[in-house]
Formats: structure tokens, C-alpha cells, sequence
């Protein structure tokens, strides 16, 4: 059966992946919520051995990640796991979170949920990754992402690209500080919070 591939996870993994690495030193476990096809969880676990990566999405996801976790073929790479925002509390914690492109694919009241989460999720003083195009002081970022915008509310009205204040509320409420906004290739960026001790 052949694997599930998104052309974006490959342009973007290596930029990711040098973020990860300039905050993430030691060895640690991490959450990735929202694993889509499962390349991320590949490549991030293989280029980062030190690092116990877990999977997670809806159930329908699960078998095609688990494609890409078999051929990865790494000790530090777990078998991917359902995740549901709605479903409080998940029994393990990590160190650190990391989710790509899923705030604006989920509605605003899961994103919420997910913040809400975050402090049952990793350990104080863990980092927690969102990557993705956001909306500063109500503005797109590029035409780019407003054509994007305007296609995704057409296939759900639901979704649509974050304002990143309202995102930054929503982690300082979870006791998330921001300690960087990189950014990234084809108009994204790469929040990073660490969650307060």
C-alpha cells in the first residue's frame, strides 16, 4: 500500500528540524499532535535519536503514519496513538510538544481545547511547537496566505488562518511563554513557547 505524502511536509521538514534542534539538547520525550501523513514524525525522529517521538492524530490518520514509523525504522520513533482535543485528561505527559499545520484546520473551539490541554501534556519548563501561517494584528502575512485563507473557509467555514494574538492568549492562559517566532519558508511560521515552571 502506498504511503500518504504531502509535498509541503517535504519542503518544509528540514527548516522545522533545524528549529528543533536549536532548542531541543537533551535527551527527552515529545507529543507531536497531529502527525497528517506521518513524513515529520520520520524525519524529525531519525535526524533527532535522543529525542522519543510520539505520534498522535485522529484514528483515520493512524495506519498511514504507522506506514512511515515502519519504514523509519527507529528505536527512539513509537507507534502512532489516537488523539482527540475534546478527550481530557490523556494519560501520559512529555517534554515537549510539537503540532504543524493543524490550528488552522481545526475550529476554533479545538484550538482552544488544545491550549486548555497543554499543561496536562508536557512538563514545565518543555517546549511546545506550532507551526503554520498566521495573521498578524489582523493582517495576512502575504496574498498567498489570503488566497489560502479564503480556500479553506470554502471547504470549511470552520476553519481559516489564526489570528496570532489570540493564539498568544490562548498559551499564556496555559502558562506558555514565547521565546521565539521564526520565520519560515512559504510565508509560515514557527512559534515557540516553553511552559513555565
Amino acid at each position: 500500500m502506498n504511503k500518504p505524502f504531502s509535498q509541503a511536509c517535504e519542503n518544509n521538514k528540514a527548516p522545522i528540524l533545524s528549529v528543533l534542534q536549536h532548542h531541543l539538547k537533551a535527551a527527552s520525550s515529545l507529543l507531536e499532535v497531529g502527525s497528517g501523513t506521518g513524513q515529520h514524525a520520520a524525519y524529525m525522529a531519525t535526524h533527532l535519536p535522543y529525542i522519543q517521538w510520539q505520534p498522535s492524530d485522529v484514528d483515520s490518520n493512524l495506519s498511514g503514519i504507522r506506514q512511515w514509523c515502519d519504514e523509519a525504522n527507529c528505536a527512539n520513533l513509537l507507534q502512532p496513538v489516537p488523539f482527540d482535543v475534546n478527550i481530557l485528561p490523556h494519560p501520559n505527559q512529555h517534554h515537549h510538544l510539537f503540532s504543524a499545520n493543524t490550528l488552522h484546520i481545526m475550529s476554533w473551539d479545538e484550538v482552544q481545547s488544545l491550549f486548555k490541554l497543554i499543561p496536562h501534556l508536557i512538563y514545565p519548563e518543555g517546549f511546545a511547537f506550532f507551526y503554520g501561517p498566521f495573521k498578524y494584528d489582523g493582517q495576512f502575512t502575504s496574498p498567498s496566505n489570503a488566497d489560502f485563507d479564503l480556500w479553506l473557509k470554502q471547504r470549511g467555514p470552520h476553519q481559516g488562518i489564526r489570528d496570532f494574538e489570540a493564539v498568544r492568549e490562548l498559551a499564556e492562559r496555559s502558562g506558555l511563554s514565547l521565546i521565539d517566532d521564526v520565520a519560515m519558508p512559504a510565508n509560515n511560521q514557527l512559534l515557540v513557547w516553553r511552559r513555565e515552571r
